[in-house]
């Protein structure tokens, strides 16, 4: 099993040198699992578990390589060594023996070890025979109720590894499925996230719903729902060749700081309720963040305008003021509602949404992306008129005229906003 070593097990590859790990140390967990599957990844996230003073020998190596340390669990014995490419966990062993810790971590596949020391594999639960068919197992009924996390686990695992779970373990999963509540939701947040991020995960997260793992988080959540996120794949797919600039938009951040793209954000829309003030509370129970849960009721209101058959240029220009950098996501959500009723060539598909989707990719489009012709402080110097609120709704209007291409310069806008005020013309 051990013969073509892989790289992640090979010390000269890790950050620091093996003479720091005392005999025996182990190597556990995902690392090992990717290194027998022969996934390779540019970042290494190693696991060990130490026999006893597992923090002392973390601290040791960051000190000596100057490396970031982090305490993530005292009474357990749990720390963190963070170099520039590459995490390393040290644990101290749990149970008397290398066998007992192993028994209590989730799937067989989780549960092999590797000794550096003697390159020696050791897999009492014959992991790598579950690896080998690409099966999820679990070790226990009780280790899922230990961390029902790992309910939600199984099913991101097997979105990343391409795996099947085990007949057995999805009914066990099934019948705890209650359980998901006692977990923090940030924490079941973070595995959604992960399945809401690539078609890979759109089968499971269907899965997690019909097996009873969603239901306390999306109440209104129906079999349509997760029917619109394998047509959002779809959607994206048609997008990717027929209109590749709006694709690659989707695949961006909401923000450098909140993972979720675009695209997961046209997804979350459709587990959610469809009223914006009730999606709101739901995705500020599941501790979304402002910007994504802005983004998710703003998709929600604007579909419906999206949608409708003809709109003016004022309204136009109102909904992408509104919409912004949401409408890639908005406009998505209205393409999902037509691959519903039937399939749709790319073309054909997209004709009802071309006019708009040009608008918004076009940055001299004035409907989409205004561009100021006077300044509110221009406007009450040349007007003669205190500052007040009627100044901002003088500048609307300014720039709806010119998206109609009523007015094209500043004296023209001045003009323009004089007369508004004078009731020679009113605003619509």
């Amino acid at each position: 099993m051990h013969d073509s070593i892989y790289p992640t097990l090979v010390p000269a590859n890790w950050p620091f040198s093996l003479e720091w790990l005392p005999q025996p140390a182990y190597m556990v967990g995902g690392a090992v699992r990717d290194a027998l599957l022969k996934r390779s990844r540019e970042y290494l996230d190693l696991d060990f578990i130490i026999p006893s003073d597992a923090v002392n020998v973390a601290r040791a190596i960051a000190r000596h390589y100057q490396a970031g340390f982090v305490l993530l669990d005292a009474q357990r014995q749990i720390a963190r060594v963070v170099f520039p490419q590459a995490t390393a966990d040290f644990a101290q062993q749990e149970g008397d023996s290398l066998a007992t810790d192993l028994y209590r971590r989730d799937f067989t596949i989780n549960a092999i070890a590797y000794n550096p020391h003697t390159q020696e594999i050791i897999d009492p639960m014959q992991g790598y025979a579950d690896l080998e068919q690409g099966m999820l197992r679990m070790i226990s009924p009780a280790n899922l109720e230990d961390d029902p996390l790992r309910l939600m686990r199984a099913y991101r695992q097997a979105a990343q590894l391409g795996f099947t779970i085990e007949p057995v373990t999805q009914a066990t999963i099934r019948s705890l499925a209650s359980q998901i509540t006692q977990v923090a939701a940030e924490r079941v947040r973070g595995e959604i996230g992960y399945l809401l991020a690539n078609s890979q995960g759109t089968p499971w997260i269907t899965s997690a719903g019909e097996d009873g793992l969603l239901a306390p988080f999306f109440k209104n959540a129906t079999a349509e729902s997760f029917h619109k996120l394998a047509a959002i794949d779809k959607v994206d797919n048609l997008l990717a060749t027929n209109c590749p600039q709006l694709s690659v938009e989707l695949q961006q951040y909401v923000r450098d700081t909140v993972k979720t793209t675009w695209l997961g954000i046209a997804k979350l829309a459709c587990l959610v309720h469809p009223n914006p003030e009730v999606a709101e509370i739901e995705l500020q129970e599941i501790t979304y963040s402002r910007a994504e849960i802005r983004a998710v009721t703003t998709a929600l209101k604007l579909l419906p305008q999206l949608k409708s058959a003809s709109m003016s240029i004022r309204e136009q220009y109102f909904l992408f003021q509104e919409a912004g950098i949401i409408f890639p996501a908005i406009v998505v959500l209205a393409l999902v509602d037509n691959t519903l009723v039937e399939a749709m060539s790319g073309d054909k598909l997209l004709r009802p949404y071309a006019p708009l989707i040009s608008r918004y990719l076009n940055p001299d489009d004035l409907v989409a992306h205004p561009t100021q012709l006077v300044s509110g402080k221009k406007l009450i110097i040349a007007l003669n008129i205190p500052a007040s609120p009627v100044i901002g709704e003088l500048l609307t209007e300014i720039a709806v005229a010119q998206a109609e291409g009523i007015i094209s310069t500043a004296a023209e806008a001045i003009k323009y906003a004089s007369q508004l005020l004078e009731g020679e013309i009113s605003a619509k």
